[in-house]
Formats: C-alpha cells, structure tokens, sequence
C-alpha cells in the first residue's frame, strides 16, 4: 500500500492551509496514494503555545466544515484520509482529535488524543480534555488503523494496546520541535529519542508505524520563550523498526512510502514477542507508581519489588 505523509508549515489563515493540503492531496494521489496522513492541527499554527481564551473560537464540532472539507477531497481522491480537529465537543468540552475519513468522504472513526502535555510553549492542558475513547483500531478499507495523536507516541501502553485490538499500522500525526535556546546537541538528542521510541512501538508490536510533522517556525505570542522550531522528520518505520522513508527537518515535503502490510505476520512468526508476554505478571502496570518498601516473600528471606 502505499501511504503519503504531508509535512509543511502553517499560515495564519485556515483557508491558506486547507488550500495547500487540497493541493498536496491531489499530488499524492495522482502518484498513488491510497492512504494520506495529515500532521496534528494542520489547520493553523500550534495555538498551545500560549494559554488563550479566545483560541477556542478556533475549535469546530466532528461534523463540522473541516471534516465536510476534507471529505470531499477523500471522496474526490478515492484515498482513506487521516485528519486532526480542535475539536468542540460542547460547551467547555474540547478534544484534540484524529478524524480518519474512508474513500467516500465518510468518517470511519475517531481518536481523541489521551496524553495530554502541558509544557512550556505546550499547555495543551488549558485547551483539551483527555480522550475518553480508550486506544481501539479504526477500521477501514485499507486496514485497521491505529491512530494516536502526538504526545500519545512516547507510551508504550497505547501502542501495545492497539497492537492487541487487531490494529496493522499505528499512526501518529505530530506537532513537536525544539525551543531555541536548547543546545544543538540537545536538539539532536531530542529528535532522535522522538524516533527511537516510535521505532521501539514497531519492534515491540511488529507493526510498521507513521509519524507525521510540522515544518517551521513559529513565534510564541506571549513573548515568554522565543517560539518553537518544529523538527519535521516525518517517517515511516517497518515493523522490526527499520527505516523505510523520512522527510526533510526543515521543508514541507509529500512524502509518498510503500509499505507490505503483510510482511508484520512474518516479522511476528520470527518475534514472537505477543507468544511470550508474561499477562499473568503485568498487573501493577495500572498503577501510578509501585511502593518499593513493599515486598514479597522468597523462602526465609523479605525481597523488596
């Protein structure tokens, strides 16, 4: 199959943006694409960098113009379609939301983003409420997709648990970079980490995995920090986590990868990693924090955990 990612930055306007990707659209599937993914809130810059009451006007509901919008090219294209919402649930309610839409312009499914940051130039925690839809494949005419969104990516939890519900691809449309006065060394150490976790949830699950981000620069409105350089490096990953494609760290860029969905079957006969998960010993993996003074007994001795 072969899946595009569109990688870019983005203007004030909305109009200005849903206008380049209705273009980019067109370019992939003129080559081909039959699954296109769409970086985090592509619809204007990243609003999040400042706490700002009147940036709620920006959200929209589900079925909305945005989604009418991007329907239509799905349906005009005949591609599957991975798309991201500020999306107003109610009054209050607000979501950062994956809204994947199927070859007829209709909405296949949703993801409300689980992990939610609140970081200097990050404070999504004023804006969306934590997705209460759990982490259940979308299912589509290309595959069952596992959809998360940004911050979503750096938990092995998520990513295992798509695995488990029957998802082929895991995806994670993205808007991360550096805050400039961060060292280069430290820049590079961040971007990398940002890709091997993700080429970790390919090992771990036998999956390929998708990563799509922004380009750019965006100044901070507040003035507090000096903005964010946004590290593109949107890739693809195959599931024993190699390297099958990655984009530009600083120019838009339409990246178009074949991947063998088929080939995880394989890669799982060889890894058997599922096989082996030890279920009966992961309980206290829903705890917030295991207490090291508690033991357990071995014969005549006290072992802490």
């Amino acid at each position: 199959m072969k899946i595009a990612l569109l990688q870019h930055p983005c203007v004030t306007s909305a109009d200005q943006n849903r206008a380049y990707l209705a273009a980019a659209i067109a370019d992939v599937a003129a080559r081909g694409a039959e699954l296109v993914c769409l970086q985090e809130l592509h619809n204007t810059p990243y609003f999040c960098q400042t706490e700002d009451v009147n940036n709620f006007d920006l959200a929209e509901p589900v079925l909305g113009p945005s989604t009418a919008f991007f329907g239509a090219l799905a349906r005009e294209h005949h591609i599957v379609l991975v798309t991201s919402l500020f999306e107003r649930r109610a009054p209050g309610l607000y979501h950062n939301t994956a809204v994947v839409l199927e070859r007829d312009g209709s909405i296949a499914g949703v993801h409300r983003k689980m992990h939610i940051p609140d970081d200097p130039a990050y404070y999504e925690k004023f804006y969306f409420t934590p997705g209460d839809l759990g982490f259940r494949p979308i299912e589509t005419s290309v595959g069952r997709l596992g959809v998360q969104v940004c911050w979503d990516q750096w938990y092995p939890e998520g990513a295992r648990l798509m695995a488990l519900a029957g998802a082929d691809i895991l995806i994670y449309p993205t808007a991360i970079g550096y805050e400039s006065s961060d060292t280069p060394e430290e820049q590079a150490r961040q971007r990398q980490a940002w890709q091997i976790v993700q080429r970790g949830h390919a090992v771990a699950n036998g999956l390929p995995v998708v990563a799509v981000n922004r380009v750019g620069h965006e100044p901070d409105p507040s003035g507090q920090t000096h903005g964010i350089q946004f590290w593109g490096s949107s890739f693809v990953a195959g599931p024993q986590g190699e390297l099958l494609a990655e984009a530009s760290q600083t120019d838009a860029e339409n990246l178009l990868v074949e991947v063998d969905l088929q080939r995880s079957e394989q890669v799982r006969r060889w890894w058997p990693f599922l096989r082996d998960r030890r279920i009966d010993a992961y309980q206290d993996l829903t705890l917030r924090f295991r207490d090291i003074n508690k033991g357990v007994a071995f014969g005549s001795k006290f072992i802490k955990n």
